[in-house]
């Protein structure tokens, strides 16, 4: 069982759902990022999603968008990503770090090769946002014999046949998209999420992640309702940009406090 998959069973077992927070490596430097993951688990993070920056991004927003344009002229690299995440194991040797990101940088590391480096690190699930569940095989074999979990996007336009389709290859949880556009608009319909949620798990037992648009501790509880975890990512960033390095921590601290907060008002 794979720490993503203790998580949930342990959180289940409390009845209580997921927080997922997300921040960008390396953003607004390589030398705040562990802090700041280490600034989330105090916060209450069940499960650290870490962006890989990329340049040409097509499902993050303005927000993410410019996290990675920062990262990326500092000269954050998927290998130094490795590395970050590998520092954060020194000191926590249980909260899952699931990597979000896009298929150019490990197509040019090698897919086995990065496979191999991500699980040495301590990396416990890759979500790589322009892998198609169905051209994604070997990708899931690789992350499952790694011992890593391949995460997927569900989206709101997606059948029931492919929504099947991601299942089979998909482990750790889904991450269903709130939306048809990108992280951080403000467009959440919170009842649509709900109607959605049914047809997913009708085809796959794994728990349900839902993100994007998702801002403050009172739409984190409505989510909760009916989510297994709540994802919180262009919010966080937008902290990061108002703080300085000195507060930086402090001020993501109190913000993911707050939404988990929110989170735990609802009882699995």
């Amino acid at each position: 069982m794979s720490r993503i998959q203790k998580t949930f069973a342990r959180l289940q077992g409390e009845g209580r759902k997921a927080l997922i927070p997300f921040i960008t490596a390396g953003d607004p430097d390589a030398a705040l990022t562990v802090p700041l993951m280490q600034a989330l688990v105090e916060a209450g993070a069940d499960i650290i999603e870490l962006g890989v920056p990329f340049s040409d991004p097509m499902a993050d927003g303005p927000t993410i968008q410019r996290a990675s344009e920062r990262a990326l002229a500092r000269g954050m690299k998927l290998r130094i990503v490795l590395e970050l995440v590998a520092e954060f194991r020194k000191t926590d040797a249980t909260t899952p770090v699931v990597l979000m990101g896009y298929a150019n940088p490990i197509e040019a590391m090698g897919l086995e090769k990065f496979a191999l480096a991500a699980s040495t690190a301590g990396v416990d699930g890759v979500l790589v946002v322009d892998y198609p569940p169905e051209e994604a095989e070997r990708f899931g074999a690789a992350m499952k014999a790694n011992g890593m979990d391949p995460i997927f996007l569900i989206a709101p336009t997606s059948s029931a046949e492919r929504i099947a389709h991601t299942a089979k290859i998909a482990s750790g949880y889904v991450y269903y998209v709130s939306l048809a556009g990108v992280t951080g608009s403000g467009a959440l319909n919170v009842d649509a999420v709900a109607q959605k949620l049914p047809q997913i798990r009708e085809q796959t037992g794994l728990p349900v992640g839902v993100g994007f648009g998702i801002r403050d501790a009172a739409t984190a509880a409505r989510i909760a309702a009916f989510a297994d975890a709540v994802v919180v990512g262009s919010r966080i960033i937008e902290e990061i940009e108002r703080s300085t390095a000195g507060n930086a921590c402090a001020n993501v601290k109190a913000l993911v406090s707050d939404i988990r907060r929110g989170v735990d008002e609802v009882k699995a």
